[in-house]
């Protein structure tokens, strides 16, 4: 499948059917790896979806190719772009490339304040990371939401966590910080930095 005929674009209601589809590789990935994120239930992808919080990707003929979603924590302070996830077919295409500067993006008009955060144990995710802003910061530095890190009791590494009284694991933390870049969402410099 050539590049250019996957579309990486806002969730609408009509991708519901995918949710299912998006758990179970994020499941499976998870298991490759050893490691990163976890399944998800099916109803958090539809809930996601459902309130315009999504990013999927597809092809012309409507076979998916992957997805991402935004998640807020802290009452707004920090959002995060999570669940990361690509088919395998369409790996090393540069798909994930474009899902994260679509999820970027779309975190960024949602909440224009909020301090954006990744936690991953990826290369390329860190690399992406670092293209639109983000640098490194301890655990400390994100959010402190039990919610958030109750969500990564399904990765491998949760024991870790937990004997480091959640400040240090495998994954590193990664900051986007708005007031440092002095930008609004819709400024031409951040256009540019998340231009397809």
């Amino acid at each position: 499948m050539e590049h250019d005929r996957i579309i990486v674009r806002k969730a609408t209601l009509s991708d519901i059917q995918y949710a299912a589809t998006i758990t179970d590789e994020m499941e499976a990935s998870a298991k490759a790896r050893g490691t990163g994120i976890g399944r998800r239930p099916v109803s958090t992808i539809i809930d996601k979806i459902r309130q315009g919080k999504g990013v999927i990707a597809i092809t012309a003929d409507k076979v998916w190719v992957g997805f991402s979603y935004v998640e807020i924590w802290g009452h707004g302070a920090y959002v995060s772009n999570s669940g990361l996830i690509v088919n395998p077919e369409f790996r090393n295409q540069g798909i994930a490339s474009r899902i994260k500067k679509k999820i970027f993006r779309l975190s960024r008009e949602l909440y224009p304040a909020a301090k954006v955060f990744s936690i991953t144990s990826g290369l390329a995710i860190m690399k992406m990371n670092t293209k639109l802003g983000f640098e490194p910061v301890t655990f400390s530095e994100i959010t402190r939401d039990e919610n958030f890190w109750a969500g990564c009791k399904g990765c491998v590494n949760y024991d870790i966590l937990q004997k480091k009284e959640f400040k240090h694991c495998i994954c590193t933390a990664m900051l986007y910080t708005p007031q440092e870049h002095a930008v609004t969402p819709y400024s031409e410099k951040l256009v540019a930095t998340i231009h397809d």
